[in-house]
Parts: C-alpha cells; structure tokens; sequence
C-alpha cells in the first residue's frame, strides 16, 4: 500500500476544540487534519493557543465540541469499554507528567498493565524492569516522583506511556523545562522510536508532539504545523518552516531572549 493510500491513524473532520475545563469555550475551530501510520508531526504554538487541548482531542481523552475525531476509523465517541482495546493503541505523555505521587517511579510504569491487562505486579516485572532500562531509569525506579527532577519525572511519565507499547504516541511540549543533556536523550530517543525501536521489534511509532519552540525538532522527515488565531494551519515540512514568513513561526524559531542581570 502506498503512503498516499494508507488509512489516517487519526483523523479530524470539521472539529471545534473546547478546553478541559470548559468545553464550550472554544480555543481552534474548523480543525481539518490526519496522520497516517509512520508520520511525525510537530504542532507548534505560542501558549495558550489549545496546544493541549488539540492533543487531548486527537487523542480521544476529550470530545470535540464540534466535528468528528476518528482513531483508526472509529469516532473516538464511539469507543466507550468495549472498544477500549482501540483507545490502548494510543500512548499519551502529558506535560509534567502527570504521575501518582504516592507511587514509585516502578509502580507508575507498571499502572497500565496492570489495570488494563490484568497483571499482578510480579507478572508485570519484567516487562517493567526492561522497559526502566531502556529509559536508564532503573536507579530511581522505588523512588516516588515528588523526589525526583522535573527531567526525571517526565521520563518516568514516557516510560508509563510505553508499557502497552502503543501504535501512535502524544506527546504534551516533551522538551519543556529540560536540561541540555536531558533534551538530546529525548530527541535521540522518540527519533529512535519514530524510526522503529528495538524493543518494538523495530515497529515505526506514529508520533505527535506539541512544542512552543521549534528550533529542536529540526529534521526533514518531520511534518509540522502552527496554532495560530484559533486555527490550525499546516506548514509542511522542515525547508517550509525555515522560509516560512509569519511571524509567530519566526519566534517560534528564534533565540532566547537574555535578560540583563
């Protein structure tokens, strides 16, 4: 099957995007986009702009206030307990990472085993252990995650995204408020993952990730797109975003400002 004919992983029709908090309040609007199987999309926008409220919809956490959303083919409306199997082909990384504070890094990583495939915490353990490896999280592994840096703690939210291994992963501004050493790993890493993991017996992961600043995510396989004004406008790919002209791409793109001391 050529890419031109392969079925959209997720596809928005029409959509309106309300926010978590109020679902009437509308922050995109008239949202068409998909994202077939292997694509690697980087939605940018300044803050505020429904960044997270755009994922949560394409992941089928949140309905659209307006339009239709399809995972897979199926409205994520429509994928209520007995199509959940659908819903755990998608992993979901949000920003801060979102953990159970008062469960250790290990337990956290093994929540979704055991809740969704019904694994004790010993059957579950090597998947687990293998997986804390993989994300050289093992040394912190029983510590919980109000003890650990904010770089940590967001490794240790992808790790939990991982365990079911899912087809397409989301990913709410991944690079926010990391090191130097620990931003480089995380390209390193979903590159390796959008490429096809060994740990996934090397299946390309479909990825999605939001971001409010550009300049990492360099690379020309990637597609990008920009939240601006309410709407969501497709750029293209990386030479389009370099000769782009609007301006809220150029801040995206531009350094730091310094400030005096």
């Amino acid at each position: 099957m050529t890419e031109t004919k392969k079925a959209p992983v997720i596809e928005m029709l029409n959509v309106s995007v309300g926010t978590l908090r109020d679902t009437s309040f509308i922050v995109l609007e008239d949202v068409n986009w998909s994202a077939i199987p292997g694509d690697f999309w980087v939605v940018a926008g300044q803050q505020h702009s429904g960044k997270s409220d755009f994922l949560m919809v394409a992941a089928g956490l949140m309905a659209p206030a307006k339009g239709n959303c399809n995972l897979f083919g199926m409205a994520t409306d429509a994928l209520d307990e007995t199509k959940l199997t659908e819903r755990l082909r998608v992993g979901f990384v949000f920003e801060g990472g979102q953990l159970f504070n008062h469960l250790t890094i290990r337990e956290n990583t093994a929540l979704p085993l055991q809740y969704h495939r019904n694994l004790t915490q010993q059957e579950a353990a090597r998947e687990v252990e293998t997986l804390l490896e993989i994300l050289e999280l093992t040394p912190l592994a029983d510590i919980t995650p109000l003890n650990v840096s904010d770089n940590w703690r967001q490794r240790a939210a992808l790790a939990r995204a991982l365990a079911l291994k899912p087809e397409v992963l989301l990913l709410d501004n991944p690079l926010s408020r990391l090191g130097t050493g620990h931003l480089r790993w995380w390209l390193h890493f979903l590159n390796r993952l959008s490429q096809g993991h060994d740990w996934l017996s090397r299946r390309p992961m479909t990825m999605i990730v939001t971001a409010d600043d550009l300049r990492p995510w360099r690379h020309e396989n990637r597609k990008f797109a920009l939240l601006r004004d309410g709407k969501f406008f497709s750029i293209g790919f990386w030479n389009d975003v370099e000769s782009a002209n609007d301006p809220i791409i150029k801040e995206l793109l531009a350094e730091p400002v310094e400030l005096a001391s």
